[in-house]
């Protein structure tokens, strides 16, 4: 009978720790540095649980203005569990030309960006950084311009992209986003 009481408070217990065990998904299952500075990040410690917007962005581009309705995204629903994250890329054009240092103090003073944003990197297939290889391996498109934009559920899944031409605010990203909140 001690033996039977035995076994079953020790399966009860392994069964709460596994149930506090977080399966993180593979695309998430990464560290990225932030923006100027040395702090690695890794995404599902970070963001797991959230819904999240990843955006490759550029300071000189036609469609960098588009960092006011990112932040504005971030603010209106940030408290719902969106988060939105910015890396620079310089891959088209020439259009992210500066230092991290430059870019994170152009988004703060032109934009007020205060959304998460990480190292600039590649994006282009042939030598895109990681979470853009494994973004592509999950079904989306590596990007063809500045200010593509992924969305990925609660669960780490890669759901929809948009283009650049799709402003953050626009009714279908947001009816997108409100889905997964």
């Amino acid at each position: 009978m001690k033996n039977t009481l035995l076994m079953l408070g020790l399966a009860a217990m392994s069964g709460a720790v596994g149930a506090e065990e977080k399966h993180c998904s593979s695309l998430l299952d990464l560290e990225v540095r932030r923006l100027a500075g040395d702090e690695m990040v890794n995404l599902c410690d970070a963001y797991q649980g959230k819904v999240i917007l990843i955006v490759n962005t550029a300071s000189k581009c036609g469609f960098t203005p588009q960092y006011e309705g990112l932040e504005r995204l971030y603010g209106r629903y940030g408290d719902q569990g969106l988060v939105v994250l910015g890396f620079p890329s310089n891959d088209f054009a020439g259009q992210e030309p500066g230092n991290e240092q430059e870019i994170q103090t152009f988004c703060r003073l032109t934009y007020s960006v205060e959304f998460p944003m990480f190292e600039k990197v590649g994006v282009k297939r042939g030598k895109a950084a990681p979470l853009f290889q494994r973004l592509n391996a999950a079904g989306a498109p590596y990007p063809k311009w500045n200010f593509y934009k992924y969305l990925i559920d609660r669960q780490g899944n890669f759901v929809d992209h948009f283009t650049s031409i799709t402003k953050p605010e626009s009714g279908k990203v947001v009816k997108a986003i409100e889905s997964l909140l």
